[in-house]
């Protein structure tokens, strides 16, 4: 098995030394190449035959937005990683990568000057990506979903109402998002709780810019937050995101507990929640994502009687939280397919409300 080659692409120097160390820490990679321009990287492309490159988001002269489009065209497959900074201006130009076709990003550390703490958090974020990226190469492409699955057919939920919809989403998210949620009329009858794998202030971006797009409303959520049909909450950066009780209402609750599944904000914690406060009344989605994040919180879904939905696979970026829940799911389903089996299910038990904006459904 030869190892994964990885372009660097990053004016800062400093970077460049990180990233080429933290890469040459794993037997399963190598640098193949380092380039201080966008322009020198583009160049360096077909010269070094890169499995995977590492894009800085902002650099002079050719930045990487504009890089990324130049890659796409010429080189439709290959994986990009964004490097990013955890700014509102870094935020926004990663998401407006991810739209333009990057497989994935990776922020960097807040200061370059303590590396310690910034290369283990770099090495730790930056290299299970390289390798799910690039599991053609290492041979792992199943170590993401299960070896056999038979979707959880229940004739008990068919008639089920549901009062709330919880999603969990990673790699891809963004983009999925914004392709489900403006399928979703205004009127949507329940709320909507969301677990986007994000830090601190890309998910209020995230949350901003699908609030454009969407009829229902989008925030971010905050401690309080009265859960009411039409708007739906994402998990701020960093915080755990649950609800609960407060009389007659369900509110959100989000806490600094310790991470879990790597990741906070996790989807386990928020499925556990809706499971407590809601029942059978739940309708879980799994979208695509890197690890298994979800899958606990979706076995305390399926053991309180509510509903759960998968992406699948082909239109995944990654198939790991929606390949590790397909064994409990009910239904898997393409993405383009989602909104509509969303409306078909809240609708149970209420007057039929608006179709999704740019789909036909029948009854």
């Amino acid at each position: 098995m030869r190892k994964i080659r990885v372009l660097i692409v990053d004016d800062a120097v400093v970077i460049r030394r990180l990233l080429t160390d933290i890469i040459a820490s794993d037997p399963l990679l190598e640098v193949a190449g380092a380039a201080a321009t966008g322009s020198i990287g583009l160049a360096k492309i077909p010269q070094v035959n890169p499995d995977v490159i590492t894009l800085d988001v902002e650099m002079p002269g050719m930045s990487g937005i504009e890089t990324l489009v130049e890659i796409r065209k010429q080189y439709p497959l290959l994986p990009v990683i964004m490097f990013s900074t955890l700014t509102a201006r870094g935020a926004g130009a990663t998401l407006d990568a991810l739209a333009l076709g990057a497989s994935d990003y990776v922020t960097k550390p807040a200061n370059v000057g303590s590396m310690t703490a910034g290369i283990q958090a770099v090495r730790e974020s930056l290299i299970p990506k390289i390798k799910i990226l690039c599991s053609r190469i290492t041979g792992n492409a199943a170590a993401t979903r299960p070896s056999a699955f038979t979707p959880r057919l229940s004739s008990a939920t068919a008639t089920a109402r549901v009062d709330v919809l919880a999603i969990g989403v990673s790699t891809g998210g963004p983009n999925a998002l914004a392709a489900l949620l403006p399928q979703l009329p205004k009127d949507f009858p329940v709320p909507i709780v969301i677990v986007q794998h994000m830090p601190p202030v890309f998910t209020k971006l995230l949350a901003t810019r699908l609030n454009s797009k969407a009829a229902l409303h989008v925030a971010e959520a905050h401690d309080g937050a009265r859960l009411v049909p039409g708007t739906a909450w994402i998990a701020p950066g960093d915080r755990h995101m649950e609800v609960r009780r407060a009389g007659v209402d369900v509110v959100l609750s989000t806490n600094g507990d310790p991470p879990e599944n790597s990741c906070r904000p996790a989807v386990d914690p928020l499925f556990r929640s809706v499971a407590t406060v809601y029942g059978k009344r739940v309708l879980a989605l799994v979208l695509t994502g890197m690890g298994q994040d979800g899958l606990r919180g979706s076995e305390h879904v399926r053991d309180a009687g509510g509903q759960i939905l998968a992406q699948d696979e082909a239109t995944s970026v990654v198939w790991g939280m929606p390949g590790a829940v397909a064994g409990l799911a009910e239904r898997i389903l393409p993405l383009d397919e989602i909104p509509i089996e969303i409306l078909r299910r809240v609708r149970i038990g209420r007057i039929a409300t608006s179709a999704p904006a740019s789909v036909e459904v029948h009854p």
